[in-house]
């Protein structure tokens, strides 16, 4: 009879890895409490609030609106419906949030490296100093470190076997990306390629079935706006891409500000957030703005940029990688905590572990099986095109940093002179070789 040693320790290590998540950011909770639904309250929670109060998802009661990313502001209805809004709620549920996106950080290294990376991994990822400060704040990208994690894990499961749940729920799962954040709007089609340049059997059918199912996610938000606002798209913020591709970008970046500051352009009807913001502070509605003709009119004049300032993007697209993958948090003026201990952060704290954590990433590149090696610098690449893109900033990249995690995990339990480790390691074997194992048909006995 086998011994559940092997079971207890994998219940073991959620836990471990539970707290490593929860504890500090517990901490933060408390330090923070007094700003978490006060400061830089995110888009979502408006829309939230405002479907609660009337039914309409937007900034104003009964005027739909697509200004945003859906899913966030979904993330935050039920819990402001059946709890409140309050710091406790928010801060609360984002931490569970995190600690479901360490444990299947841990699934990744366990399943795919060993079991040893895959807590080391979870525990490196988890404990970002960046991220734990982030995460209890209100932000969407809380949910794109769930969703990215999740992404990575269904792919590689998908392309080791074929199997059409694991491919419609990889499917699902780049659908909530794509509604969490439009900057991930051609991943769907990214995760098909790979799936089908890497995928084992029916690597055809499942890249089908994934842009089936993401398809079916995303349909409804479409044709929602069509429907309500006036347009078939994901989201009308066209201002936000202007923003980063016009005239005054790139002196306003090296000025040490952020999008944010460019100056608009003078005699332009106010954004729907501008209105939402009038309506929140005397009660009147201003009157209604078309979010489509804006949108139109924004993408126009920055994809006119683009073509007729080829070189000031080409300086902007290297800005924003720049910016993305610098060590230090990006610092610009008015940012929260200027001159306080979170400067330190920024400039010390973050920049030390990220160093590190690049050196043995990209040691562990090499270490890692060769579809994650693929994989990461798949994903990690589409993030940097998708800052040159549009912007770049450390909080764009760190729902993708638990790859660089993986990597330096493997070279961690490659390379650290600890015989214990290296014999636990071994025994528990490489999470490939054990599924391929356990996937063998027994031998016939022997006569």
């Amino acid at each position: 009879m086998e011994l559940p040693f092997p079971a207890l320790a994998r219940r073991s290590s959620y836990l471990l890895i539970a707290a490593l998540a929860a504890f500090p950011r517990l901490a933060v909770l408390l330090h923070e409490r007094g700003t978490i639904t006060a400061a830089y309250v995110d888009k979502g929670s408006d829309f939230a609030r405002t479907f609660l109060a009337s039914g309409t998802y937007g900034f104003i009661p009964g005027r739909p609106s697509a200004y945003t990313q859906p899913l966030y502001g979904f993330f935050l209805v039920p819990l402001y419906w059946i709890f409140g809004r309050s710091w406790p709620v928010v801060g609360l549920a984002q931490i569970a949030v995190a600690v479901a996106t360490a444990l299947v950080v841990y699934e990744i290294g366990r399943r795919f490296v060993s079991r040893w990376a895959g807590l080391i991994a979870a525990a490196v990822a988890t404990l970002h100093p960046y991220v734990v400060w982030h995460d209890v704040h209100m932000n969407r990208e809380i949910l794109d470190e769930l969703l990215a994690a999740t992404v990575v894990l269904l792919t590689l499961l998908v392309a080791e076997r074929f199997s059409l749940p694991l491919a419609a729920a990889l499917g699902v799962a780049l659908g909530l990306a794509v509604l969490g954040n439009v900057r991930l709007a051609v991943l769907p089609l990214a995760i098909a390629a790979f799936l089908l340049v890497l995928g084992r059997r029916a690597a055809v059918v499942s890249a089908v079935v994934t842009l089936a199912a993401a398809a079916v996610v995303v349909s409804p938000w479409l044709v929602r706006n069509q429907v309500s606002v006036g347009c078939f798209t994901l989201t009308t913020d066209g201002r936000a891409l202007w923003k980063a591709n016009n005239a005054n970008t790139l002196s306003t970046l090296e000025h040490g500000k952020w999008i944010d500051d460019v100056p608009g352009i003078p005699g332009a009807p106010p954004s729907p957030q501008d209105v939402g913001a009038v309506y929140r502070a005397t009660g009147h509605a201003p009157p209604p703005v078309d979010e489509c003709a804006q949108m139109h009119y924004y993408r126009h004049l920055a994809l006119q940029f683009m073509r007729h300032h080829p070189g000031e993007k080409a300086k902007l697209a290297a800005l924003g990688a720049e910016w993305l993958w610098q060590p230090s948090v990006t610092k610009t003026e008015g940012r929260r905590g200027s001159g306080s201990s979170l400067d330190v952060g920024r400039s010390v704290v973050e920049p030390a572990f990220m160093v590190a954590l690049y050196v043995l990433g990209a040691i562990g590149l090499f270490l890692v099986p060769r579809r994650l090696a693929v994989l990461a610098v798949l994903l990690l690449g589409y993030d940097t095109l998708t800052a040159m893109l549009f912007a770049g900033e450390t909080r764009y990249r760190v729902p993708w940093d638990f790859l660089i995690a993986l990597c330096a995990a493997a070279a961690v339990t490659r390379f650290l002179p600890l015989r214990n480790l290296s014999q636990l390691s071994r025994n528990e074997g490489d999470g490939v070789a054990l599924d391929r194992r356990a996937a063998r048909p027994p031998e016939p006995a022997r006569r």
